[in-house]
């Protein structure tokens, strides 16, 4: 008999929906994905170079539980310079993607039972990987008016006696909302007071339009002692494939993450650390140069939902999605259980578009598309998604 876990988690809805795609695709079917959360560009070719580098010279063997010194020397300055946060290399371990730094913190912090507080709408691993720890995942519902914010009074009102850590995603996918210092004091505040920890999702803090992304942890000295960052170099370096993230908490933290990382994956891949250290040494024209790109995307896929009948939506300031409000076209729309799946279903089966159902992160009048692809790409989705919403309402 399998492990009980396997009936308490679901299979990973974004996952899924690029299967199908890549099983369409190898059927000889012309799909447009907008559903994948990932980078269209390539990884920037000087880091690339300290990977080939890292072979050449076979650094291959085992390292640091934690990860290279010198990527955790380069990302306590990038944290210095960029965040306004000073940690020390101690405080810095490196993982196999965001994902893998996620769970060690889920699993150093939370004992079975503890209860994680998690905004809706949410990613849609949070829920799943706070099961597989034994913990207890809390929905918080949150409002559209507020751009599906968590506000102080909200937090204040899920806490319980068995509270043990928010897990706080900014920018926000599926939304791209971003949080403002003062949102933030005020979590951050509630979570002082009654004593609970802070996981900081911030993998897409470098795709930020605003003109100041505020990281939690440089609010004050009290208050990073209680917050865990999650970052990493999927989003802002394209480095999807290479599963590098990191956490950067008070050394306890980092002790208890080292430990269960030394038996689990031992270290991530010296080859992906070097790629890393070179990206975030010497890539940052790329990296600015994928945003001012992403952010001319953001503001022509608005423009052009702003045409369209029947559809809301949220306004991006941060990642490269948008959460698109069809609750309109679902009062009109024959379904049985969830609105949005059968909505993308039907939406890829006659129109050979692939977008995400909303359901997938806690709220079922909604679908987030994706604009990390070409403009010809989405453009042309959401010419198909007009004509999709059209032929319902008429």
């Amino acid at each position: 008999m399998l492990s009980k876990r396997l009936d308490v988690i679901t299979p990973s809805c974004t996952i899924g929906i690029s299967s199908k795609v890549k099983n369409m695709r190898e059927a000889g079917i012309d799909v447009i994905s907008l559903s994948i959360g990932e980078p269209d560009f390539n990884i920037p070719k000087k880091a690339i170079e300290y990977g080939i580098k890292s072979l050449n010279e076979n650094y291959t063997k085992y390292d640091l539980v934690p990860g290279l010194t010198i990527l955790r020397e380069e990302i306590c300055k990038k944290l210095s310079k960029e965040n306004n946060c000073s940690y020390s290399v101690d405080e810095i371990v490196l993982s196999s993607g965001a994902k893998n730094a996620i769970t060690n913190t889920l699993l150093a912090v939370t004992n079975p039972g503890d209860e994680v507080l998690i905004p809706k709408p949410y990613w849609v691993s949070y829920s799943e990987m706070t099961k597989l720890v034994n913990a207890v995942p809390i929905l918080i519902e949150t409002k559209k008016e507020n751009d599906f914010k968590l506000t102080a009074d909200l937090l204040k009102e899920s806490i319980t006696n068995n509270t043990k850590l928010l897990l706080l995603n900014n920018p926000s996918n599926p939304t791209g909302s971003v949080y403002t210092k003062e949102e933030l004091i005020g979590i951050v505040n509630v979570c002082l007071e009654k004593d609970v920890y802070i996981l900081s999702d911030e993998i897409y803090e470098k795709i930020c339009y605003n003109d100041q992304f505020v990281s939690i942890a440089s609010l004050g000295e009290n208050i990073k002692n209680i917050t865990i960052t999650v970052n990493g170099f999927a989003k802002s370096s394209a480095m999807t494939g290479l599963r590098l993230g990191y956490t950067a908490s008070n050394k306890d933290i980092a002790k208890g993450i080292t430990s269960i990382q030394g038996h689990l994956i031992s270290h991530p891949s010296l080859t992906a650390q070097y790629i890393g250290y070179g990206a975030l040494k010497y890539c940052k024209n790329d990296i600015d140069n994928m945003v001012e790109t992403y952010k001319n995307r953001r503001n022509l896929i608005v423009s052009r939902l702003d045409s369209m009948k029947y559809v809301d939506y949220i306004y991006p300031n941060g990642a490269f999605y948008v959460f698109i409000d069809l609750s309109e076209v679902a009062k009109k729309y024959n379904y049985n259980e969830s609105f949005s799946i059968k909505f993308c279903d039907d939406f890829l089966s006659k129109y050979k578009v692939a977008i995400v159902p909303g359901i997938a992160f806690g709220v079922d009048e909604y679908v987030r598309i994706s604009y990390a692809c070409s403009e010809n790409e989405f453009m042309e989705g959401l010419n198909r998604l007009e004509s999709f919403i059209l032929e319902i309402m008429k």
